[in-house]
C-alpha cells in the first residue's frame, strides 16, 4: 500500500503549570496517497495538535510518524522545517498572504525558502493558472476578494508539488457560495492530479465531501465512527 501518512501510537503531552495535559493519547492511522480525509472533533479533542504534528509544525512526545516514507517524529527543528517545506502545502482559514507581495509573489515564497531560482516564476504562474487566477497574478491581497485570496493560498500550497495539502478550516472565512467554490477547487485538484488532501473542519457538510473522516474525542480516535465517517448504529 502506498501510504502518504503512517502514524503509530502518537502521544503528545503539554506541561500546563503543575499539570500534564495529554492532547494525544495513542493515535494510530494511515492515509493513502491521493486520499481525501477530514479531521473532526470538538474543541479540546486534540485535532489542532494532530494537525500540527502531521504538518511537521510540532513533534509528538512519543510514537512514530512517517510522512511520504520519511520518519519525522524525532527530527530536529531544522529537519522538520525542511520536510515541511518539501512535503506539506498549507491552506489556512485566514489565508496568511503577505500584503506587500502580488499574488504571484506570494505563490513564489515556498520556492524561495527552498532555494529554487531557475523556473521559479514559471512554476508560480502555473499554480495560479491551476486555480483559475491567471488574470490576477499582479494583484495584491487587498485587491482580491476573500475567495480569490484563498485561491492564491491554494496555489501557494501547490507550488512545491507537496506530498499532501493540509487545509485548516479552508472555507471558514467565506460565505457559503464562495466556500463551495473553494471546496470544488480542492476536490478537482485531487481528482485531476491525485493530490492528497487533509481537511480540518468542524462543518459536517465539508466532511461529507471527503472520502473518510478521522474523528477525535479527548485525544483518541472516536471508535463510534466507521472508516467512511458514518456513525455506527
Amino acid at each position: 500500500m502506498d501510504w502518504v501518512i503512517e502514524t503509530r501510537d502518537l502521544k503528545k503531552t503539554y506541561r500546563m503549570g503543575d499539570f500534564d495535559v495529554e492532547a494525544l493519547r495513542g493515535v494510530s492511522f494511515n492515509i493513502k496517497r491521493g486520499e481525501v480525509v477530514s479531521i473532526m472533533g470538538p474543541s479540546g479533542s486534540g485535532k489542532s495538535t494532530l494537525m500540527n504534528t502531521l504538518g511537521c509544525l510540532d513533534r509528538p512526545t512519543s510514537g512514530e510518524y512517517f510522512l511520504d516514507g520519511e520518519a519525522v517524529a524525532e527530527m530536529d527543528d531544522d529537519q522538520l522545517a525542511s520536510v515541511r517545506n518539501r512535503k506539506v502545502g498549507f491552506v489556512f482559514q485566514s489565508f496568511n498572504l503577505l500584503s506587500r507581495l502580488t499574488a504571484v509573489g506570494n505563490v513564489e515564497l515556498p520556492l524561495r525558502y527552498a532555494g529554487v531560482t531557475e523556473g521559479r516564476r514559471e512554476r508560480a504562474i502555473r499554480s495560479l493558472e491551476a486555480v483559475g487566477l491567471q488574470d490576477r497574478m499582479k494583484h495584491r491581497p487587498y485587491e482580491l476578494s476573500g475567495g480569490q485570496q484563498q485561491r492564491v493560498a491554494i496555489a501557494r500550497a501547490l507550488v512545491n508539488d507537496p506530498a499532501m495539502i493540509m487545509a485548516d478550516e479552508p472555507t471558514g472565512n467565506l460565505d457559503s457560495k464562495v466556500g463551495t467554490e473553494i471546496m470544488n477547487i480542492l476536490l478537482t485538484l485531487n481528482k485531476d492530479h491525485g493530490t492528497t488532501l487533509i481537511i480540518v473542519t468542524h462543518d459536517p457538510r465539508i466532511a461529507e465531501q471527503t472520502q473518510r473522516v478521522i474523528r477525535l474525542t479527548d485525544g483518541v480516535l472516536d471508535t463510534s465512527y466507521e472508516k467512511d465517517g458514518k456513525t455506527k448504529k
